[in-house]
């Protein structure tokens, strides 16, 4: 890869996630359901690193990495984003995005569209790692075999974690109580961190430790974004300060005995 082939890609996955969350907003004003917008970002997100994948092919003589890339990103997209259109269906709204427009009032649909864009600048690392990924050149190694058990584990541990949460729920007599069961019961977001998780598998596609590819260390942007946003954006932040505000005391608790993002065992208070 060269540097203005970098700059080529990088441009076009920008341009690309930038029409996907313009959709997703338009999609969001018919709907009313800003569950939506998480379900198309994914999906986008998947399509423009599958895409970006196999652009590979055109520059390299490897063709098994391009095409392996390609089809994790969009076996992840396809679970995830099928599972959050399943959630959206069956609610009016995401409660994270609905704080935010009562916050905004009647500028929420300006506000709306500005913060998908912003997300989506924040976002490009996510599948620029997968496209460095995919166009190390270097022939298949252990590195990629690692690749692939850790995205298989994070895919895993993800639909786990939502089938475990999703039966909580679907029980009346959990009604008013906190998902403690399985993983839950070793972190409260054990979805977020498998998803994080996953997302290591790309910079070990890409890094090269020979020193030939060097632009695969970059690929390191995304988990390092993932963990940012999942950790400290728009993952834990607004869903516990919608819990607080639901459960109070007892979430508190939870939170007392039980690790935010990384899996342990609950302390005992």
């Amino acid at each position: 890869m060269t540097a203005p082939q970098f700059v080529t890609i990088a441009a076009a996955l920008s341009a690309a996630l930038v029409a996907i969350m313009a959709v997703a907003w338009l999609v969001w004003r018919g709907t009313k359901n800003s569950g939506w917008v998480d379900t198309i970002w994914t999906f986008g997100l998947g399509s423009v690193g599958g895409l970006g994948a196999v652009t590979a092919l055109l520059h390299s003589a490897v063709t098994a990495r391009p095409v392996l890339v390609a089809v994790l990103i969009v076996v992840w997209s396809l679970r995830l984003g099928l599972h959050i259109a399943r959630r959206t269906a069956g609610i009016t709204d995401d409660p994270r995005y609905a704080k935010l427009l009562r916050d905004w009032g009647a500028d929420a649909t300006r506000q709306m569209f500005w913060l998908l864009q912003k997300q989506t600048l924040v976002s490009i690392p996510l599948p620029l790692s997968v496209v460095l990924a995919a166009w190390n050149p270097e022939p298949l190694r252990f590195l990629d075999l690692l690749a692939v058990f850790v995205l298989a584990v994070g895919i895993t541990g993800e639909a786990v974690s939502d089938r475990e949460l999703r039966r909580f729920r679907a029980d009346p007599a959990n009604h008013d109580r906190i998902c403690e069961v399985g993983l839950w019961g070793w972190s409260r977001h054990p979805n977020y961190f498998f998803e994080w998780f996953g997302w290591l598998a790309y910079p070990l596609f890409a890094i090269d430790l020979g020193g030939a590819y060097p632009w695969g260390w970059i690929a390191l942007a995304g988990p390092a974004c993932m963990y940012w946003l999942l950790v400290h954006v728009s993952g834990i932040p607004p869903l516990e300060a919608h819990m607080l505000e639901r459960r109070g005391k007892a979430f508190r608790r939870y939170q007392a005995r039980t690790n935010a993002f990384f899996p342990a065992p609950p302390r005992t208070i």
